[in-house]
């Protein structure tokens, strides 16, 4: 009788997290992952047994280790995905505290191995890349910030993300590691663009960007050996670019031969850098096609997703993240090919290199938490809704 007169309590159904999870995620862009590491394995069991011979080591020494990092990797992707954005936020924020700590840290107790740039902190088992998870900490960050200024009466939020950028940039300059201070400049760029910055701002950002170039270019001599050896017309056939253009030749279009690549023994840096150019010479075009078009799928299928989003702290933060993660990939591959100045940038998921698959796994797992489908109407509903 009560429920007659009254009604009766609608009950709450919630759906167990993996169905729901499995249900909203973007899964193109989940196995796309997983394919690009995959490849990267398969690549490591060529690329990385003369690095491990030369040192003495087990053969697969360095493939065991990136499996290792990679299953690591694999399961932070699928649990920081399974998060809201408001609980990204508050890990990208307390992360990027950290990472920042790590910086300051880095000159004082970092290790150089060799490279002429101190950027790691050594562990004895292993060494730890502080920059690598900086990245989407700070486009978490900035575009919580600059989420936040688009509010009635809100902070000022893009002049406090000016002022981390510049702490952050000058942090990566000391080190010195240019190719992730341009990485972090694209990624605020791109979120300021997003966020409606005037045209003439960002123009304003690039001459400074432009002014900073030069002036490194003319304080570090052997990053203005790099970019002379990129404007030169005569490339050098016994530099790594020199054996990276001739092994991407070699392989035409169906590659030379599994294991008969020739590159991997001449290139130090073969397993990490420029394991495309392994991927061109042993199974040719076809398989950098491949390489290239998953990355095509992530990037292009994460925007697409992101245009729908109301949130603007979702829409802003995804959109960073998909970004640098599609950037960094075009350098490593643009580099192999002489279209860029070589610079130490991996490959997202095929390269060798613990902090590296880790952070990318991070970034995706960010990436997919922003772009899951979730309860809400479409944004061009409510643009709609201010129209009328």
């Amino acid at each position: 009788m009560t429920e007659m007169v009254y009604g009766s309590m609608p009950s709450r159904v919630t759906e167990p997290v993996l169905p729901r999870w499995w249900r909203t995620i973007d899964k193109w862009v989940l196995t796309s992952v997983f394919v690009l590491f995959g490849i990267g394995i398969l690549l490591g069991l060529a690329a990385s047994v003369p690095l491990a011979e030369r040192n003495g080591l087990d053969p697969f020494y360095y493939v065991h280790r990136q499996m290792f990092f990679g299953a690591v990797a694999m399961v932070v992707m699928i649990g920081v995905s399974m998060l809201s954005p408001d609980q990204v936020r508050r890990i990208g924020v307390l992360f990027f505290a950290m990472t920042l700590f790590a910086l300051f840290l880095l000159p004082f107790v970092g290790t150089d191995y060799g490279k002429g740039a101190v950027r790691w902190f050594s562990l004895g088992f292993a060494s730890v890349q502080p920059s690598e998870f900086m990245k989407p900490a700070f486009i978490v960050v900035t575009a919580w910030l600059m989420a936040a200024s688009l509010e009635v009466a809100g902070p000022p939020g893009k002049a406090y993300s000016a002022g981390l950028l510049v702490v952050v940039v000058g942090l990566l300059a000391l080190q010195p590691d240019f190719g992730q201070t341009m990485i972090v400049l694209f990624g605020w760029g791109v979120i300021y663009f997003v966020a409606g910055a005037p045209i003439f701002l960002l123009g304003v950002v690039g001459g400074f960007i432009g002014l900073g170039g030069i002036i490194a270019y003319n304080s570090y001599e052997y990053l203005a050996k790099r970019i002379d050896g990129f404007l030169t017309p005569d490339l050098d056939p016994r530099t790594q670019l020199g054996y990276a253009a001739n092994a991407i030749q070699e392989g035409g279009f169906f590659g030379v031969g599994v294991g008969e690549g020739q590159v991997k023994w001449l290139l130090p840096d073969a397993h990490t850098d420029f394991i495309i150019a392994v991927a061109a010479e042993e199974y040719g075009l076809v398989l950098v096609l491949v390489i290239i078009a998953l990355y095509g799928t992530i990037v292009v299928r994460s925007l697409l997703r992101l245009t729908r989003e109301r949130d603007p702290f979702s829409r802003l933060a995804g959109t960073g993240l998909a970004c640098i993660f599609g950037v960094q990939a075009m350098i490593n591959l643009g580099v192999a090919v002489r279209l860029l100045p070589a610079k130490g940038m991996t490959l997202p998921f095929v390269s060798y290199g613990g902090s590296s698959v880790i952070a990318a796994g991070i970034t995706m797992g960010m990436l997919l938490a922003f772009t899951r489908v979730r309860a809400q109407g479409q944004i061009g509903d409510l643009l709609g809704k201010r129209g009328r």
